[in-house]
């Protein structure tokens, strides 16, 4: 698989998700699968949120998928395996999407790539919590990010 380097923004603070959200949809192309990577806490769900402007939004670990009118959400941290996927029926949600934001879609992206409608394209988004915040003590809410989006080709 390849990666082609989209846009980075450095040092983005809660207050600057907005601005970000708004220049990667401009960024990606609709019809696009966005895999949010990054460790616990990074502030996936924050950020899905934004790009959301829903915040009726749940964090997955209370429902896999939750959707709008042109974005479905999906987090898959509970998943035991690549099977499961299968039974969420993604095709049927995705009909009217243009975006697919996915949560720890990383290890089944062979999976959800057979369920994705082939007019979608493929990216990753990379989330880092900035060094000072990664003592386990420190509450990462206040720290900045840096966001890192791939276009993901070859698959």
């Amino acid at each position: 698989m390849s990666e082609k380097l989209i846009r980075e923004w450095k040092k983005v603070f809660a207050a600057d998700l907005a601005y970000v959200a708004h220049e990667m949809k401009d960024a990606v192309n609709p019809k696009a699968l966005i895999l949010l990577d990054g460790p616990m806490g990074a502030g996936k769900t924050t950020f899905a949120k934004t790009f959301i402007s829903d915040d009726e939004t749940f964090s997955p670990s209370y429902a896999v998928l939750s959707e709008t009118n042109t974005v479905l959400h999906a987090d898959f941290y509970r998943l035991k395996n690549s099977d499961e996927i299968y039974h969420l029926e993604l095709p049927l949600y995705l009909e009217d999407k243009n975006y697919f934001l996915v949560e720890w879609g990383k290890a089944y992206l062979k999976t959800i790539l057979k369920e994705l409608p082939e007019e979608f394209d493929v990216y990753a988004l990379e989330i880092e919590v900035n060094s000072q915040a990664q003592k386990e003590d420190d509450d990462k809410s206040s720290f900045s990010r840096n966001f890192t989006l791939k276009k993901l080709e070859e698959y």
